[in-house]
């Protein structure tokens, strides 16, 4: 079982001390959108029941991660160990903090990221005896769901996994373990998430906690099987390290509910979008991983309508006003602007597949939009052409900026990008939820 390796990783972490909540206007605003929506301070101990996290850029791509927070005092950086250790892979020149285990890449805006929560929060939301009239039909129901565990025997490795990897070398090689290693650390975060919500909603809300300890039990699984696919690499993370030393952000819970919702599903399209690739081109079939899609992306689905049935509960937060469809709109443009530049800044391995970056982009994109659309109250005009207009700028702009090295030569780069970034942000958006909404058959609506 895969995902021994991601439980035993978070075994003593509970122990750990709480972070200081933040206020939304401290770590949520329109002018640093992109920056607010991923890159996270170090959090400090406080007293308190708020830990949680979630990285959100994930996915392969895109958004997710849950710990408690380590004091200054223990342990080291990622970047600190791994120079004390001084040790690279001779095949692709990737930094080891020690044998067989590979340094975490550096954090920056892109990468995925933690986040916490307000757990006290969380427990008055679900609550049965505060919330005595709360609508859980279909939360039962997606209970029952998860408790047949239908990918409970779909991750078996076999032989072809190590002769894979070994056939992989070269610049595709680091490449690849880039891959595996934000794919793992995006799932691991969700473990993590899922894991600490589901101890922490037991008494006070049963049935929402079971679903959520059920579906730390799936990413525990993805996270593990792959992790173990980068030991066929000869270059695995050491998840418990991961735990105790990656900076997280707050979020409420109900951002918490809109960036997990997309997590999930953009997930679920990135990995259906491969499978199928794949399967109509066998020949770029490089690693078995991508065989196990499929089934795998049905997780990623099941997750994400247990968010659409966790927002119907609790409709405030998809309500049809200028609040909800703010932050509605914030999310998605977050999301779908990291998976663009993400992917972009590494076309190479789509490439290596056979896709096209920004042909498989778009359609994650316009179908992830579509999902999304029948329970959020407002979206991006994905098929708005100004929309991918300037998510190409923003790929030209963040290109540059990486190859900056002085605040002169970053200052305008970053003016650039906060303009295209709003300028998606002010397009007309498309009003959405439920479809019954909508009496003009030719609402932009009825594109999604």
């Amino acid at each position: 079982d895969h995902h021994a390796d991601a439980h035993e990783a978070t075994r003593h972490r509970c122990c750990c001390p709480h972070p200081t909540p933040q206020t939304p206007q401290q770590h949520l605003t329109m002018a640093a959108a992109m920056r607010a929506f991923t890159v996270a301070p170090r959090a400090t101990a406080a007293s308190g029941s708020k830990v949680a996290a979630r990285s959100s850029s994930a996915r392969l791509g895109g958004l997710r991660s849950v710990v408690a927070a380590p004091t200054a005092a223990r342990g080291v950086s990622l970047k600190v160990r791994a120079a004390a250790e001084g040790a690279v892979d001779k095949e692709t020149g990737i930094k080891m903090v020690r044998d067989g285990i590979k340094e975490a890449s550096s954090e920056n805006l892109l990468t995925p990221r933690f986040y916490t929560t307000d757990f006290d929060e969380m427990e008055q939301l679900f609550s049965t005896q505060i919330n005595p009239g709360l609508d859980e039909a279909e939360l039962v129901a997606i209970l029952q769901e998860f408790r047949e565990d239908f990918n409970q025997k779909h991750f078996v490795r076999n032989d072809a996994f190590k002769s894979a990897a070994d056939g992989i070398t070269g610049e595709s090689r680091r490449i690849f373990i880039e891959f595996l290693e934000r794919s793992c650390t995006a799932e691991f975060s969700g473990f993590l998430l899922y894991k600490e919500l589901g101890r922490r909603l037991k008494k006070t809300a049963p049935v929402v906690a079971e679903i959520f300890t059920l579906m730390s039990r799936d990413e525990a699984r993805h996270a593990g099987f792959l992790n173990k696919a980068m030991s066929d690499f000869n270059l695995a993370l050491d998840l418990g390290f991961l735990t105790k030393n990656r900076q997280y952000t707050f979020f409420k819970p109900k951002f918490i509910f809109y960036a997990t919702y997309l997590s999930e599903k953009i997930g679920y399209w990135r990995y259906i979008s491969i499978y199928r690739h794949l399967q109509a081109n066998p020949d770029d079939q490089l690693y078995p991983i991508f065989q196990y899609f499929e089934n795998w992306c049905q997780d990623e689905n099941r997750h994400g309508d247990f968010f659409t049935a966790v927002l119907k509960a609790r409709p405030e937060f998809i309500k049809n006003d200028f609040e909800a469809k703010l932050w509605s709109r914030f999310f998605c443009l977050s999301v779908y602007v990291t998976m663009y530049l993400n992917d972009h800044s590494r076309s190479e391995f789509y490439e290596s597949i056979g896709l096209d970056t920004t042909k498989f982009n778009m359609h994650v994109i316009h179908q992830t939009n579509k999902t999304t659309g029948l329970i959020f109250p407002q979206v991006i005009d994905t098929y708005n052409p100004l929309f991918k207009e300037r998510l190409d700028k923003l790929v030209v702009i963040n290109t540059a900026l990486a190859k900056a090295t002085t605040p002169l030569e970053k200052a305008p780069l970053i003016a650039g990008f906060a303009s295209n970034l709003l300028a998606i942000a002010l397009m007309a958006p498309v009003d959405s939820g439920s479809i019954d909404f909508s009496e003009d058959t030719s609402s932009p609506t009825f594109q999604y």
